[in-house]
């Protein structure tokens, strides 16, 4: 089936409206996409795409035109660069008295040059007559958030969920507990920083934790049939991609040694000098 086309421009509801970021890639889908909340003069652009896109400026400017509004605050889910990238020139374009709001990195490090200010788990902002509210989600980074207006249900998934296939994450760990988080927030809808928006938002996310489940219930079942033998990522990707050419094996190792990291925390495996064994505590056996 073919994929839904994003317009660059689209009224999504009544304070909702999605303007592409023109950034397509591999990584970024058709594009990010970046949303202008709210109903009211002064408005919330949640992610600001990447830099050096004249094209999504140039649609953005329009957009609060058209309206006849202006920005209050810029919100940014995450740090990474199709989302943060755009806000220097977001600035320049429409004005000053713009606030640039993002949670803070665990490793202290933001981008340079912009004036930021620090979001906490629970922040409340208003646009018009909507409330939205902030949700730390790490996982996908350590700074993600997603928005939520508990009126509607509305949520604002940043990178944790997608509108097309699944999610990249650094730590699975933390990745699952916000999934989880996101499942008991029990949203009507979601709007994803890449991608269609989501119908059917509760089906999709279990269908993300049940995925990542299935493949840790592999990974344990291999160092369950060799407990005393130790096993690297790339030796446990055999086995389980078996039907998966070689050439792509590497990249599984990577989502691999995420899952064994998960299972470490957890206290499930153990791990020294790269390679990995069942935990064999009482409970298991």
């Amino acid at each position: 089936m073919a994929k839904a086309v994003i317009p660059p421009v689209s009224k999504l509801c009544n304070g909702i409206i999605r303007i592409l970021g023109m950034n397509p890639g591999k990584m970024t889908l058709q594009g990010t996409n970046t949303y202008l909340l709210g109903n009211g003069k002064r408005r919330i652009l949640l992610d600001t795409g990447d830099e050096g896109v004249p094209e999504y400026i140039q649609n953005l400017k329009k957009v609060l035109q058209e309206e006849d509004v202006s920005i209050e605050h810029i919100i940014i889910t995450h740090w990474h660069h199709d989302h943060i990238g755009g806000v220097k020139e977001v600035l320049k374009q429409t004005g000053s008295d713009v606030s640039v709001w993002k949670f803070p990195r665990s490793d202290g490090e933001e981008e340079e040059g912009i004036p930021l200010k620090f979001l906490k788990d629970g922040d409340e902002f208003t646009a018009g007559d909507t409330v939205f509210k902030v949700c730390h989600t790490p996982g996908h980074t350590t700074d993600h958030i997603i928005l939520i207006a508990p009126a509607t249900g509305h949520m604002f998934s940043g990178d944790n969920v997608l509108g097309e296939g699944t999610a990249v994450f650094a730590d699975l760990y933390e990745y699952m507990k916000s999934l989880k988080c996101m499942v008991d927030l029990k949203p009507s809808i979601i709007f994803p920083g890449h991608g269609p928006v989501v119908e059917d938002p509760v089906q999709k996310i279990s269908y993300y934790i049940n995925h990542r489940n299935s493949r840790e219930e592999q990974i344990l079942s291999v160092l369950q049939k060799n407990p005393l033998k130790s096993l690297s990522a790339i030796d446990i990707v055999k086995i389980i991609y078996v039907d998966v050419d070689e050439n792509l094996h590497f990249a599984a190792s990577v989502n691999v040694t995420q899952h064994l990291e998960k299972l470490l925390k957890e206290g499930k495996v153990i791990s020294s000098d790269g390679l990995w064994q069942y935990h064999l505590l009482e409970s298991n056996l």
